[in-house]
Parts: C-alpha cells; structure tokens; sequence
C-alpha cells in the first residue's frame, strides 16, 4: 500500500477512535445517571465501575460490529476516505451534543454518517437496504420496548413489595441497583463499542489491509479500552439531564429502569441489533416515571431529548455526505 493511503487510514481509524472516546464520554450518563440521581452511589465509584465494565462488555463479541460495517454501506465498494468522513461527522455531532448536555444517540450518528457518506461517496447505490431495514426496526422498536417493559417490570415490583416499608425498599433497591447499573454498563459496552469496531474494520478492509472482514483483535482491544476512558472522563452534564431532569427516581425506580434497558441492550447485542442505548434507558427511565403518574415525568425536557434525537439523522446524513464528497474530491 503506497505510504500516503496508509496515512489515510491511521487518520480513519483515530476518527473512529475519536468517536469511541466522545460516545462514552456522552453515554457514561446511560449507564450510571439513575444510580447516582438516587444516591446508591457516588459519582466517582459509579464512574469507575462504568468504565470497567463498559471495558469487559466490549471484549464479549462482534455481531453488532459486523453489522455497522457490512449492514449499511457495501464494504466492497466503498472508500476509505468515505469511511473517514462518516466517522468524523458522528464524532462532531456527538461531541457537541455532549457540550450542549443532551444525550443524543452515538448510534444514530454512526449510521447517518455512514448512510451520508455513502451517498456522497458513490450515490444510493452504495447502500445496503436490507441492513438499514434491520438497523432501523431495532432503533424503532427498542425505545418502544424500554418504556412498556420498564412500566411492567416496575408495576410488578410496587406489588411484590407493596408491604414493605418505603425505608426498607429503600436500603434494599439501593443495593440491588449496584447490580442493575454494572449490569446497564456492561450492556453498554457489549453494544456501542461494537461499532466503533465495525468502522474501523471497515476502514482496514477498504484500505487494504486485511482481506477479509473480520474483526482483529487489536481492535477489539482497542475500541473497549477508548470507550472505558471516555466513560471515565464524564459526562456529568448529560448525567444530570436523564438522572435529575426527566423524572424524580427512588432507588427502586433506578433499578426497573436499568435492569429492563440492559436486557433489551444485551439481547439485542448477541443479535446483532446495534441500538441507541441512550433510547433505550431515556425510555426506562420514562416508562418508570409513568407509574407514579404521568405529570411525575418532566415532558418537557423529554422533549428537548427527542427534538435532538429527530435531528441527529439529517444533521450527520448531510454531515456524512459533504465531508465524503469532499474527500473524494480533494483527497
């Protein structure tokens, strides 16, 4: 490969890395806000957490990473440059979401980047409509689900501890929610540090450098460990939108939220659905807002939330498709 195509590459693959570290950097907020909003943890103990098992749940497999990077855009066909410019534009968007303190969806910027971008690079030609269909049912479906499911799952246990006092399904959902938010974080990684692994495989197959498209190793390792830092580092002003803003939480409304926003996430990462997680929990935590009444859940800041969930998509497709046609351009 001649050494300046080779730079184009390495420059991809920090794009995508860029990516990785700002999506854990926003979604620190999907795994821990409910935790720490309730207080059965700190921040810097839930944090720390989070980022390990972020860091564990990235290393458990590779559906959702051969979904991105074969599932939206013809691997075959498309170009490094291309790829390059769907990263960047998800890293951008997601970059000022999180300054703006809104939990936008590190998914829906990765595929509207990359649908952007493969229609900027090559036309509609490029895309793979049976990918985008499946992609596209999860993501309709998994907000849907974690609002139902969180709703049914917290309905049962007001009844199952409906004689216990508020002082000790306090104490005991405070320790249960340690094991929902660890288990909501390894969920997390298992799914969206997935797709970092999807681009920049995606990047090594277009830019000639491996023959086939299987994940490497290195890369596994790679994208866990961007996404673990990126948890750490924070995300504190995204935290207190969905921990604080949406809905006033007990402990016991933190742990149905997480533990119905990591079932949906983990079975949907074994399947190869790569999901918004952000969805997914903003979803829990509206479905356990509900059953106190609807007036509990704060519709207006849910609002704001779904406004910049609606734009993600053309702003990273525009995004995607003029920073693509002007690598092909100028590159």
């Amino acid at each position: 490969m001649p050494e300046s195509a080779l730079s184009i590459v390495i420059i991809v693959i920090l794009l995508a890395l860029a990516f990785d570290f700002f999506n854990g950097f926003n979604d620190a907020a999907n795994a821990i806000a409910t935790v720490v909003a309730t207080r059965a943890m700190t921040p810097t103990a839930a944090i720390s957490m989070a980022a390990v098992l972020n860091l564990v749940g990235a290393l458990t497999g590779t559906a959702v990473a051969k979904t991105v990077g074969k599932g939206i855009v013809d691997s075959d066909a498309i170009t490094i440059e291309a790829v390059g410019a769907a990263a960047a534009a998800a890293a951008i968007w997601v970059l000022v979401a999180s300054r703006m303190g809104l939990p936008v969806s590190g998914s829906h910027s990765l595929i509207g980047g990359l649908i952007g971008a493969g229609i900027g690079s090559g036309g509609f030609d490029l895309l793979v409509a049976s990918g985008i269909q499946k992609v596209a049912l999860g993501l309709a479906l998994a907000p849907v689900a974690g609002i139902l499911g969180a709703y049914l799952v917290m309905v049962l246990l007001l009844r199952l501890s409906s004689r216990a006092g508020p002082g000790r399904i306090n104490i005991l959902f405070a320790r249960l929610q340690v094991l929902s938010a660890g288990f909501m974080a390894f969920s997390h990684g298992s799914n969206d540090a997935q797709k970092t692994m999807g681009i920049i495989t995606l990047a090594l197959f277009a830019g000639g450098r491996i023959d086939e498209f299987e994940v490497p190793l290195w890369v596994i390792f790679l994208s866990g460990i961007t996404i673990a830092i990126g948890t750490a580092t924070g995300g504190r002003k995204v935290m207190s939108t969905l921990g604080r803003r949406i809905a006033r939480l007990r402990t016991i409304d933190g742990f149905a939220a997480e533990t119905t926003a990591a079932s949906i996430i983990e079975s949907a990462s074994r399947l190869g659905f790569p999901l918004s997680t952000t969805h997914v929990i903003t979803s829990g935590i509206l479905g356990v807002g509900a059953t106190q009444r609807l007036s509990a859940v704060r519709w207006g800041v849910a609002w704001q939330i779904a406004t910049a969930w609606v734009l993600t998509f053309p702003i990273t497709i525009i995004m995607g498709g003029v920073l693509a046609f002007l690598a092909e351009q100028f590159l």
